[in-house]
């Protein structure tokens, strides 16, 4: 199987699939391709980590700096304070048997479409050229050497990271006496999100932190919020922010235990750049998988909104396209385009908990009063081959279903990114009329598709 770009870098099933040898062809063309004699390279948590980054600095043709274990935002942050290409070896917020590259270009920005085509088309050169070689040369036997080793991998504030910190709390004013819980995901902010706190002054507790290799994401983090929830009530706090494996997301716990997610958490900043006066032209990117009710209460408060297809990379074309200083997506990915190069989930939260500090409101009622979410069901349909123009191919039954839906919802089908997957989205004025509308476009796309 030959592995491409999806929509934030390129991810696989670690070691089998996303092999050494893969990692290594993937460095030596990105390094082609991007010209530059030094490299920066970090990672998460993940135990195929140490290895899949000795494959990728084996590959690269240049100096390599190893940062070790570091949020994905901390690595971009050194890319473009230092101006040098980065790679991160991550999943994001896969579990733990997958693992992932994400490319920067010199300055911490991510490629375009041409450049990833580019390395694409260089990789197949390369992926040719190797295969001429003896297999002996290049062997995964060479990289077992590079282990996980939870005692050098956790737990360590390393100095990068703490330059990384001192970037985002540098004079901003004390979080005291905010209670906060933050959840680690056992990822790439066990060192960073506690030292960020700890230094702002909160009375914070940090769970998942402790990294052993195979808990990254386990039942914890961005994606998997409910045991946040349950220690922000449990701990009485005041919210919880929850990260995921490599820290660009995070998403928010009110002191009820409810989940914030990032399309209220994007309003909320939203409002706040705004009073501010620095939300630039007063507009704010999302992506199609917005709420309903986030574009409503946005056009209630004079905000434009401009709309992306689904990632986080196509967010920050959009961003810097206008030059605006805002956007993210519901998912989590939260950028403050004017103060971070991708999405960085400690400086939203750490934004956030200021916000609700500065308001002297709980964050339970600022997020509830900010938007009302309109019922959204989301089905992944397994179709045999992948339809990128799925959405032309069915026009006439989406607008059929958008009509019965009154001006009271929307339907968006799209292709995965990475699967033979057709997602099907359907907001609604209930629940039920969401559901339902939702099954009767599946089902009408596995009956013709599947």
């Amino acid at each position: 199987m030959t592995l491409r770009f999806g929509t934030d870098g390129v991810r696989g099933v670690a070691v089998t699939q996303l092999t050494p040898q893969f990692v290594a062809l993937l460095g030596r063309a990105a390094s082609t391709v991007l010209h530059a004699d030094r490299w920066l390279i970090g990672r998460d948590t993940r135990e195929s980590g140490p290895q899949l980054s000795a494959a990728f600095i084996d590959g690269v043709h240049a100096e390599v700096t190893d940062l070790g274990v570091m949020p994905t935002p901390a690595v971009a942050f050194w890319s473009q304070q230092l101006g040098l290409p980065a790679a991160v070896v991550t999943a994001s917020h896969n579990r733990w048997t997958d693992n992932g590259v994400k490319i920067f270009a010199a300055g911490g920005t991510k490629l375009t479409d041409d450049v990833e085509t580019a390395i694409e088309a260089a990789l197949a050169q390369h992926a040719v050229d190797r295969a001429q070689l003896d297999p002996a040369q290049f062997d995964a036997a060479q990289f077992e050497a590079a282990q996980f080793d939870p005692a050098a991998d956790a737990g360590t504030v390393f100095e990068p990271i703490e330059r990384y910190v001192d970037h985002l709390v540098g004079g901003r004013l004390s979080l005291s006496p905010l209670r906060i819980v933050i959840d680690c995901a056992n990822g790439a902010m066990s060192d960073a999100a506690p030292s960020a706190f700890q230094r702002l002054g909160a009375d914070y507790v940090a769970i998942h932190r402790s990294p052993n290799g195979r808990n990254i994401n386990d039942h914890c983090g961005a994606t998997s919020p409910a045991s946040l929830a349950a220690a922000v009530v449990q701990h009485q706090a005041d919210l919880g922010l929850a990260f995921d494996g490599d820290g660009d997301r995070v998403i928010a716990v009110d002191h009820l235990g409810n989940i914030v997610d990032g399309d209220r958490m994007l309003a909320l900043a939203a409002l706040q750049l705004r009073d501010a006066g620095e939300l630039v032209d007063d507009t704010v990117v999302v992506t199609v998988m917005s709420n309903l009710g986030f574009h409503r209460a946005m056009a209630r408060a004079g905000i434009q909104v401009v709309t992306t297809a689904v990632g986080d990379r196509y967010v920050l074309e959009a961003l810097d396209a206008g030059g605006y200083s805002l956007g993210g997506e519901q998912s989590g990915h939260i950028i403050y385009r004017h103060l971070a190069t991708t999405g960085d989930g400690l400086l939203a939260g750490v934004r956030l908990a200021h916000d609700v500090l500065a308001r002297g409101r709980p964050l339970a009622e600022l997020a509830g009063q900010v938007m009302t979410s309109y019922p959204q069901v989301l089905v992944n349909v397994r179709v045999a081959d992948r339809h990128p123009h799925i959405a032309d191919e069915l026009v006439d039954e989406i607008q059929s279903a958008e009509t019965a839906l009154n001006g009271e919802g929307r339907v968006l089908l799209r292709p995965s990114g990475t699967e033979p997957l057709i997602r099907v989205m359907v907001e609604a004025a209930t629940a039920d009329l969401a559901r339902s509308t939702a099954d009767g476009l599946a089902d009408l796309v596995r009956s013709r598709f599947a």
